[in-house]
């Protein structure tokens, strides 16, 4: 394997570090550093080389795919559904449900909170939830990144996000009630 095959294997499972190097915002003569000694690779000029190709590569695929996803984005809606809540449990319910899901031995449902009454098995219970729908495109389906987009804006926000489903061309989100205005706020700046 080669130096300059390395350092990709190396990076791959590094996702902050490959977004910095996409910024071109990465000190490559330290990060060419902290390669060597983890990989134990001796040709510190052989890895800041590679890392330098690979951050062009980058910075180029990036803004084609920023682009795309922005592009779905501008196309969509936003709905907003108040007064939910979310029960995770470790057996079926019998109540009203607006989502459910079934994970093999525990069951998500997303429901009124006002349908909730005794509920025997909870594992996990969230009161007081807001759900906001983003209705996109069918190209939706076949455009990596939007996922990661809207998570990363979030999460730079410090919004924390409950659950999360991504169904063809709906994306659910749901947060916590005193999170909403400032995620819709946010959501909304990006979206149509």
């Amino acid at each position: 394997m080669t130096i300059a095959q390395e350092v990709r294997n190396y990076l791959k499972n590094r996702p902050y570090v490959l977004e910095a190097l996409e910024k071109g915002i990465v000190n490559l003569s330290e990060l060419s550093r902290q390669i060597q000694n983890e990989l134990k690779i001796k040709n510190i000029v052989a890895i800041k080389a590679a890392l330098r190709r690979f951050s062009e590569e980058l910075q180029k695929h990036k803004h084609k795919r920023e682009e795309k996803v922005l592009k779905i984005l501008k196309e969509s809606t936003i709905t907003l559904h108040d007064g939910n809540s979310v029960v995770v449990t470790s057996k079926p319910l019998e109540t009203e449900d607006k989502i459910k899901v079934n994970l093999g031995g525990k069951f998500v449902y997303l429901t009124d909170k006002n349908n909730l009454g005794k509920i025997n098995g909870v594992l996990q219970k969230h009161e007081d939830c807001v759900m906001i729908v983003i209705h996109s495109p069918a190209e939706l389906e076949a455009t990596p990144g939007v996922v990661a987009f809207l998570t990363s804006l979030l999460a730079e926000q410090n919004i924390n996000i409950v659950e999360f489903i991504s169904c063809w061309t709906d994306t659910i989100i749901v947060v916590e009630k005193k999170d909403s205005l400032k995620t819709y706020e946010i959501l909304s700046s990006v979206t149509g």
